[in-house]
């Protein structure tokens, strides 16, 4: 007998295929529970394909702050996060609603290489645990322990744009108008002399160039928006609740399971809690189907209703919306109302259900000696 076979699976490397949030956050788990970890990034850099891409952190989907919960589940909080507890909200009449709440509705963060974002300060934790990244490695197969963390593979929304340079003061706004973005939202945030203006679209891709020129247009109409070296910017969201987050023995976390807010496209929190969850199911041997499930698939079925009655909304809907919320004192309460998943939440579930269909194929291989990174099912092709 081999030294590497008479090892046991507590001995042997952790392979994680991908050094995003969730992957990273499953690394550091490991991590810090004495597991030796190798992750595989195929970019030459963490968060490769957000290149300073400014985006908002969820706070509104627990009673407890993020920044507490992330400190709860061991994962750092060291990076840039201005706490965003107003902004202003334009109805598609171009009405100003200025919505304020008493605590954080989220924080901003910037994603991609650098220092200050969140990207860079879990690759520093990880590094920090011994977590050996390999950057330009593209893991084809998976034989051992390990976790699958590369990111969507299809798209439900996407979101176009620009970072830029810019004078502005810093703040936050919103635009809901289906004629700047189908189904979704225009966003303006702007931080420390830097900007991203972007439509977030969950219909109408083909149109993408129009409703981008339409959404600075109107920043710089109703916001003041001013640019300067603007860069195009892109990227891609997928929402799907599958059936198993497994493929084959290994969980898949993050994005490459669909976990992501199907009403507005908040995923970090998600990607960051499935991935400490993916962790923990290894280290316990407690089944990673159960854990997720009871976590988090209840936010995301009430996100799948509202995203159903979300998308259904008129133009003249949104006028009435902001000015509720625009007297809502505790607004951080409101919204974490929203997304529990209440009696009548349970009730429109199988309609939501039926209505909402996502790009992404629940094709996960259960094939138990199936060692790919990407399945296609019983075909088991390598990408």
């Amino acid at each position: 007998m081999t030294e590497q076979n008479s090892r046991t699976d507590a001995e042997m490397p952790v392979e994680i295929a991908g050094a995003g949030p969730a992957g990273l956050a499953a690394a550091i788990t490991l991590a810090r529970a004495g597991r030796q970890v190798v992750v595989h990034e195929m970019h030459r850099e963490v968060g490769h394909r957000f290149g300073g891409d400014y985006q908002g952190l969820e706070n509104w989907t627990t009673k407890e702050d993020v920044f507490k919960v992330l400190e709860r589940q061991g994962i750092t909080t060291d990076f840039n996060a201005p706490p965003g507890d107003n902004c202003t909200i334009y109805d598609p009449a171009g009405n100003e609603h200025r919505i304020k709440s008493d605590e954080p509705l989220f924080y901003l963060v910037e994603r991609g290489p650098g220092p200050g974002t969140l990207d860079s300060a879990l690759l520093e934790q990880a590094q920090s645990l011994g977590v050996d990244v390999r950057f330009n490695s593209r893991l084809r197969e998976m034989r051992g322990e390990g976790i699958l963390a590369a990111g969507p593979r299809a798209a439900d929304a996407i979101a176009v744009g620009y970072h830029f340079d810019t004078d502005m003061d810093d703040g936050y706004w919103a635009i809901c108008d289906n004629e700047l973005a189908p189904e979704g939202y225009a966003y303006l945030l702007v931080a420390n002399g830097r900007g991203t203006v972007k439509t977030c679209m969950f219909s109408g891709f083909k149109q993408e160039k129009r409703y981008l020129e339409r959404t600075v247009a109107a920043f710089e109409r109703l916001a003041g928006m001013t640019m300067r070296n603007p860069q195009p910017h892109g990227g891609s969201g997928n929402f799907h609740i599958p059936t198993t987050a497994y493929s084959g023995l290994h969980p898949r976390v993050g994005e490459q399971a669909g976990f992501q807010d199907a009403l507005w496209g908040f995923g970090m929190r998600l990607a960051i809690s499935s991935g400490v969850l993916a962790a923990q199911s290894l280290l316990s041997g407690e089944n990673y189907d159960r854990l997720w499930q009871r976590e988090l698939k209840p936010q995301m079925d009430a996100a799948v209703v509202n995203r159903v009655l979300f998308s259904l909304a008129s133009n003249r809907s949104f006028t009435r919306f902001f000015s509720y919320l625009s007297t809502r004192k505790n607004l951080r309460e409101s919204l974490r109302w929203q997304y529990q998943f209440t009696f009548p939440k349970r009730l429109l579930s199988p309609w939501a259900r039926r209505r909402y269909e996502s790009h992404r194929k629940d094709v996960t291989c259960d094939h138990v000696d199936c060692y790919c990174i990407w399945c296609r099912g019983d075909c088991c092709v390598h990408d």
